[in-house]
């Protein structure tokens, strides 16, 4: 059977200073990442953005990354997805899925690449 993974790998610009909490052990950064995507009907061309909200775990002494997580910094991250529930005080379920980075880093540009060459037919041998 094959293993399914529960990760993602995403690219975008940090939407606001991430919010750092620190506690005895680990911090937490809490950050927006404004994602979008170019899609094309026909001849129209259009843009959908979104913000998704992410969360990096450290041990204190490991924070030292957190401090690129500020706004208009352009980031790959990749983590996995956690999926949260919890009841409020009037009872009411809720849920969620929390965006975890396990690592986040300045984007690896990619080579553009060349346009495929048209072939040429073949000349068949007697």
């Amino acid at each position: 059977m094959k293993k399914i993974e529960n990760t993602f790998a995403v690219t975008g610009f940090v939407g606001k200073d991430a919010s750092i909490h620190e506690f005895t052990t680990s911090s937490v950064a809490r950050f927006s990442l404004a994602i979008s995507r170019t899609e094309k009907n026909g001849d129209e061309t259009s843009r959908t953005s979104a913000f998704i909200n992410i969360e990096a775990w450290r041990k204190n002494e490991n924070t030292s990354s957190f401090e690129r997580l500020t706004k208009g910094t352009m980031l790959t991250v990749e983590g996995y997805f956690k999926p949260e529930e919890w009841n409020s005080e009037d009872g009411v379920k809720h849920n969620r899925v929390v965006f975890v980075a396990t690592k986040f880093y300045e984007p690896v540009e990619k080579e553009e690449t060349p346009a495929p060459k048209a072939e040429t037919p073949k000349k068949k041998g007697k």
